[in-house]
């Protein structure tokens, strides 16, 4: 079955909820202040939209997809694919994913040991879930898209009839052969043998792998599908630990040059609740939005607004406080009141 990959954004009043990394009682506290029951049906017609990843991390990947799949199901809910369920439909092995994979790669590490484990039935409903996930929604007034409205990406994507796995596939493919050709491969293979095993060493002292990450690049820049899902990024001034190993590669600020009349809302990028505190264990150590509120719109055009609030570190603030109080929030915008609204029932309306 083919995927419409750009499709039309529910209509009437909904709550965009932010990246969810398996945190299924959050969620429903969530839900609860945004006035929906346990099935997900507001009393007011209300919908839900989700701007991706519902999965990774926290404790139960499966019980949060089949509850957002089974809203689909009813045409309570739509989502978008995000970066963390498109690595399940590649078979990719990240951090904080081996919950999915029959040989669990994170627990054989002595981590994520709280996350349920997916039996072969859950995984193939899991996989056709995501395989029918568009990669943004749109309609009149808001855009909807995991970490990057980038409109030439989006374009080459919405033209291309194949499944998601096979863009992704032959755009990786050919960057490949270009890395290959031009020798970056070789020259990133030789610094990654070195440091092999300092990569994944949060402790360790790394420096800037400058051919490794000129090939992260390519391979980021060059692909549409990984722009839309995990955005724009650029060589780094210095290396930063972040999701299991040290990345040489910076994310662009791409809401910055945004400038379209339509507003776009997002995820993906471990947005503060707080202005003054930012320091969430495993998490990276700069804020992507310094000196913005976490009610307040980013960019010159004020129309780009983050709706991800660290939620995929609430599993690391459990294992320090499992009653918190938790710095983290699972948040949902309020469309078109522009309101935010958090698990904890905090409420603040949109500003410039």
């Amino acid at each position: 079955m083919s995927v419409a990959h750009l499709q039309p954004l529910l209509d009437g009043p909904i709550d965009v909820v932010g990246d969810v990394h398996a945190e299924y009682e959050p969620l429903q506290s969530l839900l609860q202040h945004l006035g929906y029951d346990t099935q997900g049906v507001n009393t007011d017609g209300r919908r839900l939209v989700f701007v991706g990843d519902l999965c990774d991390r926290g404790p139960d990947s499966i019980a949060v997809i089949d509850f957002v799949r089974e809203l689909i199901d009813r045409q309570l809910a739509q989502c978008v694919l995000g970066n963390h369920e498109l690595n399940l439909l590649r078979g990719a092995h990240k951090d904080g994913n081996g919950w999915f994979f029959a040989t669990d790669h994170d627990r054989a590490k002595g981590q994520y040991r709280a996350s349920r484990h997916a039996n072969d039935a859950e995984r193939r409903r899991i996989l056709a879930f995501c395989a029918q996930l568009p990669i943004a929604l749109e309609r009149a007034d808001l855009r909807v898209v995991h970490a990057s409205w980038h409109a030439p990406s989006i374009a080459r994507i919405v033209a291309d009839s194949r499944d998601t796995v096979s863009i992704y596939a032959d755009y990786a493919q050919r960057l490949t052969d270009q890395a290959i050709a031009q020798g970056l491969r070789a020259a990133a293979d030789a610094e990654e043998i070195r440091y092999k095993d300092a990569i994944v060493d949060r402790d360790a002292k790394v420096p800037l792998l400058v051919d490794s990450g000129r090939e992260d690049e390519l391979y980021q820049m060059g692909n549409p599908l990984r722009i839309v899902t995990s955005g724009q990024e650029r060589l780094a001034k210095e290396p930063f630990y972040a999701s299991g190993k040290w990345r040489m590669l910076d994310r662009v600020e791409w809401w910055e040059d945004y400038a379209d009349p339509i507003p776009v809302i997002f995820g993906h990028f471990w947005r503060a609740w707080s202005t003054d505190d930012y320091g969430v264990p495993g998490h990276p150590k700069r804020d992507v939005f310094p000196g913005k509120a976490a009610n307040q719109w980013l960019g010159p055009a004020h129309a780009s607004f983050c709706v991800d609030f660290s939620i995929g570190a609430r599993f690391r603030e459990r294992e320090t406080f499992p009653q918190g109080p938790f710095k983290t929030r699972l948040a949902a915008v309020r469309w078109p009141e522009r309101e935010l609204i958090t698990d904890r029932g905090e409420r603040c309306p949109l500003v410039a």
